[in-house]
């Protein structure tokens, strides 16, 4: 029998914020390893800059004293970028982990007074919606010089991309051979009839998942016949979860068969023992997420929040990533890949040229006629397959 997860990592972060520091919520002096790390950072970031444009925000910052992160990227990732701001600057950091949807929501019914000050984690496409309803503030990073393309930063420099993860599936290798079913190769695959009620994907009301699925079929079939192909999948799929990660996590112990998501949960899943699990990157193409970071506009530590960025775009806050259960490729030169995502071969070429300026415009748009397409609406779309807990 496969190995069950064995606990679902620090579930009540994700119901309020957790803080990074010492216990009581104090934190403490940075060490004297910390302080030599937040010069190093500040050095790094100065080689185009100039070191007195960051030691003049990192003491901003630190006058501040404090930072609210909203993180959409997995728990365990995310509490450990925190943790290590914190140990680095001596800023006290809280966080929350919610998906990006929830976000942007949230944000939104805020009315220009966020409760984060920061963004990080979590595919672009609800951070574009974000960009285009004016939530998110421009900031010229230093440390954007150590993006590898500029493809991978919102081009008013509202976010800056941190990684990449490519969109597939994954399959339960055991249950389809005892199914007597082949593996899907390709997104067409995935309405054949044999599916009905194998597969999982995740709720575009709460995961930037679901909407990069949306956007990508769009692009991929044109608007009309993609609504027509999200009615003949959604004949085989069992339930939306509530996160992007959820049908990776459903998988390995069987409860489906195929979940659709971004293939670096896979991988995490692999490791974790459910080597039951097959990665497929479909045939006739697909898309990547570029997971990013960006700064609320009107955030209450506007200098805490910049120094976040220019943190989260160095080897300090994302070489990290590989040690707390995160495998996507980076986007940084300077960042170390993950091995353990190098060693699965995934085609990262095997991508169509995705329109960023589409999906900013037409998101909130594409998931009402996505549900339309369904036969409801976001707002009464069924609670018992639609999960948003």
């Amino acid at each position: 029998m496969k190995k069950k997860m064995a606990l679902l990592m620090a579930c009540a972060a994700a119901l309020s914020l957790a803080a990074c520091g010492s216990k009581g919520g104090e934190t403490s002096a940075p060490t004297t390893t910390a302080a030599a790390n937040a010069e190093t950072t500040t050095a790094a970031a100065g080689e185009s800059g100039g070191t007195d444009d960051l030691s003049a925000l990192i003491e901003a910052a630190k006058a501040e004293g404090e930072l609210t992160v909203y993180g959409s990227c997995e728990e365990e990732h995310l509490a450990a970028v925190c943790k290590n701001f914190e140990k680095i600057y001596g800023i006290k950091t809280k966080f929350q982990r919610l998906s990006t949807s929830e976000v942007y929501t949230k944000v939104s019914e805020e009315g220009g007074k966020p409760s984060a000050d920061v963004w990080f984690g979590g595919t672009t496409d609800p951070y574009n919606e974000a960009v285009a309803a004016g939530l998110l503030m421009q900031y010229d990073a230093v440390n954007a010089k150590n993006l590898i393309s500029d493809q991978y930063k919102d081009t008013t420099n509202s976010w800056y991309g941190i990684y990449k993860g490519i969109l597939g599936f994954m399959v339960n290798t055991e249950e389809l051979e005892r199914l007597g079913l082949e593996t899907p190769k390709t997104w067409d695959d995935l309405t054949k009839e044999e599916y009905k009620g194998l597969i999982m994907l995740s709720n575009p009301n709460t995961a930037g998942t679901a909407k990069l699925v949306i956007n990508t079929m769009i692009q991929m079939k044109g608007h009309d016949e993609a609504m027509e192909y999200f009615k003949k999948l959604d004949k085989n799929v069992a339930q939306y979860t509530k996160s992007g990660s959820g049908p990776s996590k459903m998988v390995g112990p069987g409860e489906c068969v195929i979940g659709i998501g971004f293939l670096h949960d896979g991988i995490y899943q692999i490791l974790q023992g459910y080597d039951n699990i097959q990665l497929i990157v479909p045939e006739d193409g697909t898309s990547y997420e570029v997971g990013a970071t960006a700064i609320f506009n009107g955030a209450t530590h506007p200098n805490a929040a910049k120094l976040w960025v220019e943190y989260a775009l160095t080897p300090d806050a994302v070489d990290i990533a590989k040690e707390n259960g995160a495998y996507q490729f980076l986007v940084l030169s300077n960042a170390t890949q993950p091995e353990e995502a190098a060693q699965f071969n995934l085609d990262m070429n095997n991508t169509i040229e995705y329109d960023f300026e589409d999906a900013k415009a037409n998101s909130a748009k594409y998931v009402e006629d996505f549900f339309e397409a369904l036969g409801s609406s976001a707002e009464s779309a069924d609670g018992g397959r639609f999960l948003t807990e």
